[in-house]
């Protein structure tokens, strides 16, 4: 009997049982062309250049990503289709104060993703900065983190945490008037934790507010007693900052793993920065929810000084305290990430 599957193929043989079989033919120039999309109407394959380049197979499909850890171009030199994205804007800086004053965690960066249509072009991809943390001192210097900077990527703007609360003591005098968390820039918003003062007749700060959407969450609050001075976690991803208890400063709100990642295995992103204390434990860093993978920096108290957020996860930096000589925390840079299925 005549097989038609065991010939040399026509262009014709295309239409043969809805094509299914065609890969077991010894396919034609055209044939090639349809197991890419071409016979079928599709778009061709989309080749593209621009960030870090890596591939890997998920569910039995390949994906190849593109990952900004700056800001950078993505090339698309031929083809056409849908890719999906995730766009991290900058974690918030931790906050930083003079004396027996502590500062706040800095919040999350703010996140979206999506699909884009490409065509052959060139696309802007801007990543944006983590927030530097607050300077002590008395005057005009407030010690609040500085917000992260905007991430963007096809018209799409995701907005930088906000920076961790910090105050002035004066020795008993008015705090600054900036000792509040601040709210991440634009909306939607991630939140910066509050930053406490030392003495309850001076006041504490209140976090800075949260995000929409599941962009980001707000930062935790502060407290003051008598002999500690507690500062509130930064927001994250998936939950607000922790307020300052006890002896503790508030730890940094979680962040999550429900995004793109650069290979098959899951990343976390954008935890948020643990709160200072006086004469007690610095808020711990925020982590990657259900697990023990640290996004954030810590803050400083009983067990150590304050750190910066893990680089490129858009996570807050850890807050300082007291004028600690090794300052608080910066938040981390975001990340851009572009994936699309590839023929092989």
């Amino acid at each position: 009997m005549f097989r038609q599957d065991r010939a040399n193929p026509s262009t014709a043989v295309s239409t043969w049982k809805g094509r299914k079989d065609l890969a077991k033919a010894n396919p034609s120039t055209a044939v090639s062309a349809w197991m890419n999309g071409g016979l079928a109407g599709g778009a061709a394959p989309i080749t593209a250049f621009g960030g870090i380049i890596t591939q890997y197979e998920d569910s039995g499909t390949t994906y190849r990503v593109h990952a900004f850890r700056g800001s950078g171009t993505l090339t698309v030199s031929a083809g056409s289709g849908d890719a999906t994205y995730m766009i991290i804007g900058g974690g918030g800086g931790g906050g930083n104060t003079a004396a027996f004053a502590v500062g706040g965690g800095g919040g999350n960066g703010a996140i979206n993703t999506g699909t884009a249509s490409v065509t052959a072009g060139t696309y802007t991809i801007t990543v944006g900065a983590g927030g530097a943390d607050g300077v002590p001192g008395g005057g005009t210097e407030d010690g609040r983190g500085s917000n992260g900077a905007n991430s963007s990527a096809f018209s799409v703007t995701s907005n930088g945490g906000g920076g961790g609360g910090g105050g002035v003591y004066n020795g008993g005098g008015t705090p600054s008037a900036y000792r509040n968390g601040q709210n991440g820039t634009g909306t939607p918003q991630s939140g910066g934790g509050g930053g406490g003062m030392a003495q309850t007749d001076v006041g504490v700060g209140t976090g800075g507010s949260g995000g929409t959407s599941g962009t980001g969450s707000a930062g935790g609050d502060a407290s003051a007693g008598s002999t500690h001075a507690l500062g509130g976690g930064g927001g994250g991803w998936v939950s607000a900052g922790a307020d300052g208890a006890g002896t503790t400063a508030g730890a940094g709100g979680a962040g999550s793993d429900a995004g793109i990642g650069i290979t098959a295995s899951a990343v976390g992103y954008a935890g948020g920065g643990g709160g200072a204390a006086h004469d007690g434990t610095g808020g711990v860093a925020g982590y990657k929810t259900g697990t023990t993978e640290l996004l954030g920096g810590r803050g400083y108290g009983t067990g150590g000084n304050a750190t910066g957020a893990v680089v490129n996860t858009g996570s807050g930096g850890g807050a300082a305290g007291k004028a600690s000589a090794a300052g608080g925390g910066n938040g981390s840079t975001g990340i851009v990430i572009v994936r699309y299925a590839v023929a092989v």
